[in-house]
């Protein structure tokens, strides 16, 4: 199974949450995200690390091990628009995660409500964990 993740659970993966028994999992493919999400990934694993007073350079690492293919936003430009339409009002930071699961034609992964109702998939971590029979 392939997916578009979305920042929250590429944060939790990398923080040592529940996230990353999806990432090594043998049945999930490829990962995607895009270069904005990324980027966000990296900004706020540093805030939490240094809430939580771990070395930077430690997170750092973490963030680079990541298995996620990052796509530039010129590969799924054209559902920009299509997306847009779909979340735009209602998070516009999620445009881009949306146009690229519309182009590659695949589930969300995000805790994020935001995706809900748009006749897209979108898995949470938890029903994932579920679906690969991780937890009951």
């Amino acid at each position: 199974m392939n997916l578009v993740a979305d920042g929250n659970v590429l944060l939790s993966a990398v923080m040592g949450g529940r996230a990353r028994l999806v990432l090594i999992h043998a049945q999930i493919g490829e990962v995607f995200t895009t270069e904005h999400t990324f980027a966000e990934v990296e900004e706020y694993a540093l805030v939490l690390a240094r809430k939580r007073r771990l070395p930077s350079d430690v997170v750092l690492l973490a963030i680079a091990a990541l298995p996620v293919m990052i796509v530039t936003r010129a590969a799924y430009a054209k559902r920009m628009g299509e997306a847009s339409k779909l979340i735009g009002s209602r998070d516009p930071d999620n445009v881009d995660l949306l146009a690229l699961a519309l182009h590659l034609r695949v589930p969300i992964w995000s805790n994020d409500r935001d995706f809900e109702k748009l006749n897209v998939d979108v898995f949470t971590t938890e029903r994932l964990l579920r679906h690969l029979e991780i937890i009951a």
